[in-house]
């Protein structure tokens, strides 16, 4: 059984054991004595042992995997034999003896020809493009994308390793991490300082190398090749940039609502009425910006490995710490989201009922009334607003009023006002009821309506709204100003013997619906409906009524001198 031997190569321990480490001493002894008296020999050593380091951690599956020969030997494959590579100084001057290999290159951030990070040199170094380009592309995408392009800069200045030593710079170029290339790179570097090597064009030995050796299928391989890697790179674009702008879209909208109860903004009221309060919509926020975040952060990510090949992990502790971040926001989200649903369960009303001193022989004028201090004009709607009244307090008003008209046998009129509300029980939702505040006048025949609600924002928005009906005594003469035609446009459900389009007009009340007095005989039905077949439950116009229309219609002087004197009240 061989011993195991513990070993730290360029910073990295391995387990290797004797034999192994026998061989692989040998081989570095080897690669020493071939660089005797060579510019930049520990430098180049120290790159060597990165290298083998970096190819002994791709063997490797577990942390105690030993390295055996079998390993070791490959590795000295790639690397190459010392006795092989070893360069004159003459030789080098002239023309050098080995062949140039290439490789697929990898992304680096190239410090060394850098402005800010070295993001943009890297990314000239991998794509073939002048550096010049790719900053001015920067730019351009920037101020395009709204400053979205600053986060993937940002995130490949994070994420992109930077090239560091002679094997990252190789790679860089797409060049083979050899002894020899890592002995060419280095002695580049020192003569490039002194100025003492001529101008060599070693890109001639490359065209050279490749010349002739393509074929037309091969060709074509490239191409379709090429294609389908721009097209998963297209999609690593489309990905980046759907998942920045989704993520900067969740920061502005967490800061903006991190100024609630510190900045008096405009949502700060409708958040504080509507919502779950001051006290919970931070976490809410939170919570939301993390369960929303987070997927798209992965997406981020996923882009990224797409764009970059070589790009560093976050590590499994980060990935499992925003997995049980996310899944605590989304429990979080489900917790307030049934909270909130709790607020709403229960309706709850209050009746109030009045006497309507109106009789079978009087007139009844209807009309809604809005208010000037809060810029309210009569017109039914479901929104709500905030506003401050006359005495200069806050309320929420809202006109969602609903006006329904109805017959009935007794001698005089009522009119009875349901006000509604929502609240997580019956008790709750019966005590914001009874807090809307709700106003009518009546004066000589003429009654005007609020058309619309207040209440204290205490109560919070929870559909506030009310029901007018006025029931009249049959014989009744009703006439609704047109600012009521909002207000009654009713289905069949309700009965409303008040249909839209008879506003500005005289209507006695039947037992079947209403009678227009002050009609034009040639009027048509402003329903647009003149079969005899309406709705049995539309209690306005039975086919009686009908009948009693098409005689008018036929006599119509005969009709107006039996009824004119008698319907219509004097105003």
């Amino acid at each position: 059984m061989n011993k195991t031997v513990n070993i730290n190569l360029a910073g990295v321990f391995f387990h290797i054991d004797e034999d192994a480490f026998a061989r692989l001493q040998h081989y570095l002894e080897a690669i020493r004595r071939s660089l005797t008296n060579t510019h930049g020999q520990e430098e180049i050593i120290h790159d060597i042992e990165a290298r083998i380091a970096e190819l002994f951690s791709e063997k490797i599956k577990t942390e105690r995997q030993v390295i055996g020969v079998r390993e070791v030997d490959e590795v000295i494959t790639v690397m190459g034999q010392p006795e092989d590579y070893v360069l004159d100084e003459e030789i080098f001057e002239d023309e050098p003896v080995y062949t140039k290999r290439r490789r697929g290159k990898k992304l680096f951030r190239d410090t060394e020809n850098s402005y800010v990070g070295g993001v943009s040199s890297g990314l000239a170094h991998y794509t073939g493009i002048d550096a010049m380009w790719i900053r001015l592309l920067w730019i351009l995408l920037t101020i395009f994308s709204t400053g979205a392009f600053i986060l993937i800069y940002l995130a490949l200045w994070i994420f992109v390793p930077e090239a560091r030593t002679t094997a990252d710079k190789l790679a860089m170029h797409g060049e083979e991490v050899t002894i020899s290339n890592i002995e060419k790179k280095i002695r580049e570097g020192f003569d490039e300082v002194s100025g003492k090597v001529k101008d060599i064009n070693y890109e001639k030995y490359g065209y050279k190398a490749r010349a002739g050796a393509s074929s037309a299928a091969t060709a074509v391989g490239d191409v379709v090749k090429f294609l389908l890697n721009l097209f998963v790179k297209l999609i690593g674009v489309f990905l980046l940039l759907i998942a920045g702008s989704t993520l900067i879209g969740l920061f502005i909208g967490l800061f903006s609502i991190g100024t609630f109860g510190i900045i008096e903004a405009p949502w700060t009221d409708f958040i504080e009425i509507t919502g779950p309060g001051a006290d919970s919509i931070w976490i809410i926020s939170a919570l939301a910006f993390f369960a929303i975040g987070i997927p798209f952060f992965f997406l981020f990510i996923l882009g990224l490995k797409i764009l970059v090949k070589n790009l560093k992990s976050i590590g499994k502790t980060a990935k499992m710490v925003l997995l049980a971040l996310w899944i605590i926001s989304i429990l979080g989200l489900v917790f307030f989201g049934i909270q909130e649903a709790t607020e709403r369960a229960f309706d709850g009303e209050v009746r109030i009922s009045e006497t309507l001193p109106v009789t079978s022989n009087d007139t009844l004028y209807i009309s809604m009334m809005g208010d000037p201090q809060l810029n309210s004009t009569p017109y039914r709607s479901g929104d709500f607003n905030i506003s401050y009244d006359q005495n200069d307090q806050k309320v929420i008003w809202s006109q969602d009023v609903q006006l329904i008209v109805k017959s009935t046998t007794d001698s005089v009129g009522r009119m009875e006002i349901i006000k509604f509300a929502e609240g997580k029980n019956y008790e709750e939702a019966r005590a914001r009821a009874e807090n809307i505040n709700y106003s009518t006048s009546f004066s000589n025949g003429r009654l005007e309506l609020g058309g619309m609600l207040t209440t204290d924002p205490e109560n919070k928005y929870r559909d506030q709204r009310v029901q007018v009906t006025l029931f009249l005594p049959i014989g009744a003469v009703i006439y609704a100003a047109d600012n009521t035609y909002s207000f009654h446009r009713n289905s069949d459900y309700y009965n409303d013997i008040l249909h839209n389009g008879y506003e500005e007009r005289h209507l006695r009340i039947t037992r079947e619906g209403t009678e227009c007095l002050d009609c034009p005989a040639e009027e048509e039905d402003p329903w647009g409906d003149s079969s005899d077949d309406w709705d049995t439950e539309n209690t306005w116009d039975s086919g009686k009524d009908r009948q009693e229309t098409t005689k008018e219609a036929s006599e119509p002087e005969a009709t107006q001198q039996e009824t004119e004197p008698d319907t219509i009240p004097e105003v």
